[in-house]
């Protein structure tokens, strides 16, 4: 069967260029849609990823594990895929899915870290459901965690954060570390890699919020 490519350079057409960025995506060999994606285990899965960059640091630490960088959003994605090949590496993927769909990027009980980085907060009562740490997501991730796996949390938002953080005591997570500032703290390297947001917002005289949390299947 013949593979159909879609040239980039047909597609410079919108002010910003996103068509431009679908076709980059869609060229890129560690890019998938989700229908095209094969179920794996999966090391580390950073959900809501934008461009991925953050991944792609993780990736670079950890040459042995297989990460995937998850988002509804290919033209952001493609970002963090040209940063891979430009660095070689072979153990990062990027899969345009929603967070309802994370069940089928991963095998169950495979993943040792998910990260959310930054979510949108939806902070209108009404669009609570929507938010990654509800507990409906909560139930799902838990169920895709390996022993000893773990959520990783970052948030500029506070009172997101706060609300997060009551969604998981509710659901029976524990806390396993906690910093109301990233950056000012003495926790791991790993937590400070820097995602395009977090940059702009510290920047802007914000802090990081963090939390490490374990499902109640840990206790």
């Amino acid at each position: 069967m013949s593979i159909i490519e879609v040239d980039p350079t047909d597609f410079i057409i919108t002010k910003k260029r996103k068509k431009y960025k679908f076709a980059l995506f869609h060229n890129s060999p560690i890019c998938f849609e989700l229908e095209a994606w094969q179920k794996r285990d999966v090391d580390i899965v950073e959900l809501g990823a934008g461009t991925g960059l953050f991944s792609v640091e993780l990736a670079a630490r950890y040459p042995e594990k297989t990460v995937v960088a998850v988002d509804v959003k290919a033209d952001r994605l493609q970002k963090g895929a040209q940063a891979a090949a430009e660095r070689g590496l072979k153990n990062v993927y990027f899969v345009r899915a929603r967070a309802d769909q994370l069940a089928e990027v991963a095998n169950g009980a495979s993943v040792g870290s998910l990260w959310i980085t930054f979510p949108d907060p939806f902070p209108k009562k009404r669009a609570a459901r929507r938010r990654m740490t509800h507990a409906h997501y909560l139930e799902q991730y838990e169920g895709l965690l390996r022993p000893g796996g773990a959520l990783y949390l970052k948030h500029d938002n506070r009172e997101f954060f706060h609300w997060s953080l009551e969604q998981m005591v509710a659901s029976g997570w524990h806390v396993g570390e906690l910093s109301f500032d990233l950056h000012d703290s003495e926790l791991a390297d790993d937590y400070k890699i820097l995602t395009n947001y977090e940059k702009r917002w510290l920047g802007e005289g914000l802090v990081t919020n963090f939390v490490k949390a374990l499902p109640k299947s840990a206790a």
